[in-house]
């Protein structure tokens, strides 16, 4: 019988799919995240996170997790806190979908929204209110996933290995959006380790500092999920080759088109990726190119697949 003990059980293994309405030649692959059993990529992350924390005795029993996330971390925790009977706060920066927050508070997490257009050492960003709230709040555990290192090696330990698996080591170029550095990094390291030619591309969201010629060219945007106005400690620029940036405007007419070409409903950090795999693949025609679609379009349908904000945010093309 192919039957799961839990739905913990069910993280991972998701499929590579053909992008060849999008670009014919067929070097393009898309490695699709939302299959997760939480919706994202984030749920390998957040397992591994939490048994490492119940492992080195950080999480004691009924805890609570306190936790800053554009939502798909959040998610995540919050499948494997339900299961394991842990408590979780959410917080959030105000620039994320209601759907996202709406989605946490179904498995019964805890939602605190912050300002977004704030300095992240400001006591009000999303990322200060997390750490007091742990601080606050008696037998807390705050994962931190952008200094965890548990972060990048649920990559190292399952997506890189997954990759290379299915494509029997063929894969030419790994693409993936930088945020917490995890996904891009972990997975790249592990690549690397088992052939050095792979090239790694990091997409990055106009406004974002991994690509920010200056500090005064680091500003907010509308992409969730990916980019930062901070280096994290997870963050490990020699495995990473070049970078593509990308727009938000770009970034949601290409997470538009692969819906309708392609029958794949992606979040905007998605589209931004395809954005610039799309260049890397025109490029390196002889290259198998593998994406990663962190997760699905039902987070944004209240966002990027809705005209009016759309047309409110200068992105829609009359």
């Amino acid at each position: 019988m192919d039957i799961r003990d839990n739905i913990i059980d069910a993280i991972g293994d998701t499929p590579l799919v053909r992008l060849s309405r999008l670009h014919p030649p067929g070097n393009l692959v898309a490695k699709l995240e939302y299959m997760n059993p939480g919706g994202s990529i984030k749920d390998r992350i957040a397992l591994g996170m939490i048994e490492r924390a119940e492992e080195n005795g950080w999480l004691q029993p009924g805890g609570t997790i306190v936790e800053p996330t554009s939502g798909n971390t959040g998610v995540g925790l919050a499948m494997v806190a339900a299961l394991r009977g842990y408590q979780l706060i959410a917080v959030m920066a105000d620039k994320q979908s209601v759907e996202k927050q709406d989605l946490l508070r179904a498995y019964g997490a805890e939602v605190v929204v912050c300002p977004t257009d704030v300095e992240p050492e400001d006591p009000t960003s999303y990322y200060s209110v997390a750490t007091r709230l742990a601080t606050e709040t008696p037998n807390s555990y705050h994962p931190d996933q952008y200094s965890n290192p548990a972060n990048p090696e649920a990559h190292m330990r399952t997506t890189g290995p997954e990759i290379w698996r299915q494509t029997d080591g063929t894969i030419g170029a790994y693409v993936a959006g930088v945020g917490t550095a995890g996904t891009m990094c972990g997975t790249a390291r592990y690549l690397k380790s088992m052939n050095p030619e792979i090239l790694t591309v990091g997409v990055d969201p106009v406004g974002s500092i991994y690509t920010a010629e200056s500090e005064a060219d680091v500003h907010t945007y509308l992409i969730e999920g990916v980019g930062e106005d901070f280096y994290p400690e997870n963050f490990d620029a020699s495995v990473i080759d070049e970078y593509e940036v990308v727009s938000d405007k770009e970034a949601f007419d290409m997470t538009r088109r692969v819906a309708v070409e392609e029958g794949i409903l992606i979040g905007g950090s998605g589209g931004m990726a395809v954005v610039g795999a799309l260049e890397v693949a025109r490029r390196r025609p002889d290259d198998l190119v593998v994406v990663i679609i962190p997760d699905s379009g039902r987070n944004y349908i209240s966002r990027v697949f809705n005209d009016d904000w759309m047309r409110e945010k200068g992105m829609l093309d009359e």
